[in-house]
């Protein structure tokens, strides 16, 4: 059913149901919010879109406020205007005045608020007493004196993410955004996904900064530093320096690499394609033992296991299901791990000397590379990571000026990579890199050209399914002719719960199962420039596919390189070295939960 109402005294119609914010926005008319983000529960409580509505007896909150047949609104009368303005001043009344030294200068949106609203000085006196800022985490940091108590990091964690470690404390003047029932976040069952961050309007919640790491690893004549860059980067980055979303910068973004001093530029991509040919492996491996051996320890199905954030959240909620995780690393660690002995042996160099610098979407990356897990190759595999904001942070600090770069090409060999690892950065990528590699492996056809995306299990749908039966199967994969291997994918960890759950239950019917952490997958990471909406995704997620479709290799098991890495390094997949550099396990840390 259709709505007409009157806003500033434009006619307008919507949908029955819509808030008088989305109405506005349809109409050209701007109204400010704070509290209020896209796809989160809107609590209404930072006041700054209050309007005028006829007939009303106070002012309402135009994000909370759902439209009637007739209502007239007005958001620009003397006593709307005066409202949002002091809503404004009383925040900044209880907000440090440290904008300079803030991480959000210059992004942050209650400091664009005062600047559109012309408030130069605030009426109030500050009076808030200054709590410790929690460091507790490799991965993220909580300041909060400067919490506006808005309440989107609670939303997200609690509604998108469904891991609920942040919630509201205490009434009244006294209440805070707490962290579990410890005062850090390293006490709180948090999974360092950082959609926390991604959403917060201030800079309450950020990542843990690794730019000074990184200028004085690249200032020590006496390291050799690498960076890798993950496949999400390349169609995000370019929104540092103003680009609209989906802007793929790959060229521009090495050279700046290179000019900021890294020695070699590789891509984590090169790794995304050997962690399908190990992945693949390992899947095959399991329906063999499964349906020859008639083994009932093979624990199906199937769980990727690139995402960090969804490890951490296996880790603490269903450690049961630890078993059905693939036991390959990330292709972040994988990296580490074979540039410290692979790389540092085929170019001569001293291991020790080798850093790793990591350019990623994700926060919880931070805290990956820290894992005890994560040493095999006798060193720290990752030294630093930093997130697609960093990256534009130290771009910026060095001078460059990005935009008039040319464009640079990726070093070989750990450069080297195909369109299946690109696709990495989508939710249903690492599901639809795999199908590509595994039903050629399987039959020794590869899939048709048209058929190389899959897309039922493509799309911000929470969770999606597909099925591919195998026909024609080469002798040694006989076994699975006829088979019809159902997969799933699920993106954000509210919908993980959702399939875990039927699992756990033994009710999923399923062989292998993708999840991403975040919303989207990577493109949607806690990492990524800000804001990362719906509308925004959709922009990366494009600009992926778009990538995809210019390579000239387009599967795993086509790159050149990674059967180098076979032959001269690694012997076999799943072999000895192999699962020795490129796997892993994790443990029940549900102690927490």
């Amino acid at each position: 059913m259709a709505v007409t109402l009157t806003i500033d005294r434009q006619t307008v119609t919507v949908p029955e149901g819509t808030t008088v914010l989305d109405a506005a926005r349809q109409a050209g008319v701007v109204i400010p919010t704070l509290c209020h983000f896209p796809g989160l529960s809107s609590p209404g409580s930072c006041r700054v879109c209050l309007v005028d509505i006829q007939g009303a007896r106070t002012l309402q909150p135009a994000c909370v406020t759902k439209v009637a047949p007739e209502m007239v609104v007005r958001t620009t009368s003397k006593a709307a205007r005066e409202a949002r303005r002091l809503s404004v001043e009383l925040l900044l009344a209880n907000h440090p005045w440290d904008c300079n030294a803030c991480t959000r200068n210059g992004s942050c949106e209650l400091q664009a608020l005062a600047q559109e609203m012309g408030i130069t000085e605030v009426r109030f006196p500050y009076q808030r007493e200054p709590v410790p800022v929690d460091t507790s985490t490799p991965a993220l940091v909580r300041d909060m004196n400067k919490c506006v108590l808005c309440r989107r990091c609670v939303a997200v964690c609690q509604e998108v993410q469904g891991v609920g470690s942040l919630a509201p404390r205490a009434r009244g003047f006294d209440t805070v955004i707490g962290a579990g029932v410890g005062e850090e976040l390293a006490e709180a069952v948090c999974v360092q996904c950082g959609q926390c961050a991604a959403v917060c309007p201030v800079g309450a919640i950020y990542e843990k900064d690794a730019v000074e790491d990184v200028w004085a690893a690249l200032d020590d004549p006496k390291k050799h530093v690498i960076v890798q860059t993950a496949p999400a980067i390349r169609a995000a980055l370019g929104e540092c320096f103003g680009c609209a979303p989906g802007t793929l910068v790959t060229g521009k973004m090495v050279t700046a690499l290179r000019r900021l001093g890294f020695q070699k530029v590789f891509d984590t991509n090169f790794t995304a394609d050997l962690t399908i040919i190990e992945e693949g492996t390992e899947l095959l491996g399991r329906l063999q033992r499964a349906i020859v051996d008639k083994d009932p320890e093979v624990r199906l199905p199937m769980f990727t296991s690139c995402s960090p954030g969804w490890i951490n959240y296996m880790e603490q909620f269903y450690p049961q299901l630890l078993p059905n995780l693939s036991t390959c690393k990330s292709p972040q660690q994988m990296f580490g791990a074979l540039a410290k002995t692979y790389y540092a042996q085929k170019a001569g160099i001293d291991p020790a000397s080798v850093v790793v610098v990591s350019v990623m979407p994700c926060t919880a990356k931070k805290f990956e590379c820290e894992r005890d897990e994560m040493k095999a190759s006798g060193f720290k595999d990752v030294d630093y990571v930093l997130t697609t904001r960093e990256l534009g942070d130290l771009i910026k600090e060095a001078g460059i000026d990005f935009m008039s770069l040319p464009d640079g090409e990726q070093d070989v060999p750990m450069g080297m990579s195909t369109g299946a690892a690109d696709i990495f950065a989508n939710t249903g990528g690492v599901m639809e890199a795999a199908l590509r590699t595994v039903y050629e492996l399987v039959t020794g056809r590869p899939l048709p050209m048209d058929q190389l995306h899959v897309k039922p299990i493509q799309g911000l749908q929470g969770l999606k399914e597909a099925a591919v039966t195998f026909s024609g199967c080469v002798s040694e994969w006989s076994f699975l002719e006829g088979v019809t291997a159902r997969v799933a994918v699920a993106h954000g960890l509210s919908n993980a719960h959702r399939i875990c759950q039927e699992v756990a239950e033994g009710k999923a019917e399923y062989h292998f199962i993708e999840v991403m952490c975040c919303p989207g997958g990577c493109i949607g990471g806690g990492g990524q420039p800000r804001p990362t909406t719906d509308a925004v995704r959709r922009q990366r997620i494009g600009a992926i596919y778009a990538e995809d479709e210019g390579r000239p290799m387009r599967k795993s098991h086509d790159n050149p390189a990674i059967a180098a890495i076979y032959a001269e390094f690694l012997g076999k997949p799943n072999g000895h070295k192999a699962h020795e550099l490129l796997h892993t396990h994790y443990h029940d840390r549900k102690t927490k939960a």
